[in-house]
């Protein structure tokens, strides 16, 4: 999860794991059907957690009884007298259950559970997921296969337009007789930070580390977390949630002509539950520059419940036109390809937008998710701190503005320099494990941020005496964005790693990490084959870690003297005993 990654991306192209066409089949089946429907939700950046919010709606709609939760949320004992429920399923990492499904993954796939033992059940698994990745919607297909095994009947998942009612109503405070009250919370000593209980780590520095010349804006940001009771070790994780910018925090106030500081108490409907992260009361600023994910690129329900609410007739019948089947292809056009904000479609239906009530932001507007980031420092090289390398998310499209990433630009715009800034965090534990072993070896492939965990792995690593320590590293050129290297320089005058380097744009032809691995084939193979190294990649999923892997292969091939079939062989085995790690992100 290194650079910018998110700790399980869940791709905007998201598609069903099962037929298409037998959504309609299971419409039929939801309509007709007197049961209560239940749908659970494993997501871990939102997108699945808005779909079966989604089906929920569609539920409701039809009269049906329904209840939507997160996988974890619900008690999964309860699962056997259940009768009808939708699963909704992202996949993370490498064919992982998200974070709020983990335990009911481990539950559901208890050998000791009978066969026959939710034979009462009627189940539809949605997947979403990127088809590009190899495990492409496992956590689903998984599921279903399980669920079957253990005798549930498997239906499929539906989809509609809905209109319903606010989720919740805004009661705003009178500025001259209701005195906005923060409830004040006792510290507690639960152990370390997590979601529910983010640390204020004070940020000390924020320092660009590529060139200013250099298209690339890349930070090395550094974090106090004294007294945080925060432990973590190479190739953990650290989560924080950004905001959003001043500017559109104001624009979005503007827009739907709200007071940014007001306060207002949230009155929930058909009990649903006030989100834990806003305070009662909370102010309009801190709804909208905290919590509503206005920077993203909507989705298709949000288009679904503006065209319901809309009252002007030509922008009602283009928002509809957005929310059928038909007219995916224009709204991709409109709002995907170009990665339009929604703050942006708000500004481009001006009629719908001054018409809109406040009280369907919630229904609108997702919650800002939580970004990752790889740990880039070791406590036992820095106590006491904490540091992430950051690349600052910028690029064209055909939009006069630039589009930029949320997080990313929000942590490059704080300046510890002019001001005290605090940043909420808590730490994950991370996929990349490094050997305990004293001498086992490990060769690191990293290019661009993706060296941030192996940065965080060699300095521990050398604080534990572990010398055998091999560094791949990646970039466009020595003088523009070669990170950390005096660092790099250091370690290597001091006998504590080797170093490779790859800069593609500093001659004529491009070079690149995995050219660097084949020209060090011998090297390799004595570590991999007679010194049980370790080999990890980190980085952009687009072509590197492909590219490296072949180059692998083609070191077994031509070291070891092996045939192509064996080496992909030898590749596999690798993986399965835990020798070949990769960390990467699209």
């Amino acid at each position: 999860m290194t650079g910018n990654k998110g700790a399980g991306y869940e791709c905007p192209k998201e598609v069903c794991c099962l037929s298409q066409i037998s959504f309609y089949i299971a419409l039929v089946i939801i309509i007709m059907s007197t049961h209560t429907l239940l749908v659970l939700y494993g997501s871990q950046t939102g997108t699945a957690q808005d779909m079966a919010e989604r089906i929920g709606r569609q539920a409701q709609r039809r009269r049906t009884e329904v209840r939507v939760q997160s996988l974890d949320s619900y008690n999964v004992a309860n699962l056997i007298s259940e009768t009808l429920v939708v699963f909704v399923c992202a996949t993370t990492g490498q064919g992982d259950p998200p974070d709020n499904m983990k335990n009911f993954w481990r539950f559901v796939f208890r050998k000791s559970l009978p066969t026959g033992s939710l034979c009462r059940l009627d189940y539809a698994v949605l997947g979403l997921g990127d088809s590009s990745y190899p495990k492409f919607n496992f956590v689903a297909k998984k599921l279903h296969k399980r669920l079957m095994q253990l005798g549930a009947n498997a239906l499929l998942p539906v989809e509609s337009l809905v209109f319903l009612p606010p989720r919740y109503m805004f009661h705003f405070l009178d500025a001259t007789t209701d005195k906005p009250v923060q409830k004040s919370h006792p510290p507690d000593d639960q152990g370390p930070p997590s979601a529910a209980r983010p640390f204020p780590a004070q940020m000390v520095s924020n320092q660009r580390v590529t060139d200013l010349s250099h298209f690339q804006d890349v930070r090395l940001i550094d974090f106090d977390i004294t007294g945080s009771n925060i432990q973590y070790n190479a190739g953990d994780v650290v989560m924080m949630r950004p905001c959003n910018s001043p500017e559109d925090v104001e624009q979005f106030c503007q827009l739907l002509r709200l007071d940014p500081d007001s306060y207002f108490i949230l009155n929930p409907a058909d009990g649903a539950v006030v989100p834990a992260r806003l305070p009662q009361p909370c102010s309009v600023r801190y709804l909208v520059e905290q919590y509503l994910d206005i920077a993203a690129v909507p989705r298709r329900s949000f288009f679904e419940v503006l065209a319901t609410l809309a009252t002007n007739e030509l922008e009602r019948e283009k928002l509809a036109e957005f929310s059928t089947a038909q007219g995916q292809d224009d709204l991709h056009s409109y709002c995907n390809r170009p990665r339009r904000t929604a703050l942006e479609v708000l500004a481009d239906f001006p009629h719908t937008t001054a018409e809109l009530s406040v009280n369907y932001l919630l229904d609108l507007f997702p919650e800002i998710q939580p970004r990752s980031f790889s740990i880039a420092s070791s406590l036992l090289a820095h106590p006491n701190r904490l540091q992430i390398l950051v690349a600052v998310v910028r690029y064209k499209t055909r939009l006069q503005k630039p589009r930029r990433g949320l997080c990313s630009s929000w942590l490059a715009s704080l300046d510890p320099t002019q001001s005290d800034v605090s940043v909420s965090l808590w730490v994950k534990k991370g996929s990349l494990k490094f050997p305990q072993d004293l001498d086992t070896p490990a060769i690191m492939v990293g290019p661009g941020t993706g060296v941030a965990p192996f940065r965080a792995a060699i300095q521990e690593r050398i604080a534990q005496g572990k010398r055998a320590n091999v560094l791949f590293f990646g970039c466009r050129s020595e003088t523009k964005d070669f990170y950390c290297q005096s660092e790099w320089e250091e370690k290597v005058q001091a006998g504590h790693m080797t170093l490779f380097t790859a800069f593609s744009r500093d001659q004529e032809d491009k070079i690149y990490v995995q050219h660097r691995v084949k020209e060090q084939a011998k090297l390799l193979w004595d570590l991999i084959a007679n010194k049980n190294a370790v080999f990890y990649i980190a980085g952009n999923s687009k072509q590197m870690p492909t590219g490296v892997c072949d180059a692998l292969k083609e070191v077994f091939q031509q070291e070891g003297g092996v045939t192509e079939i064996q080496a992909q062989e030898m590749l596999e085995a690798m993986e399965k005993a835990g020798r070949f790690q990769s960390e990467t992100w699209s």
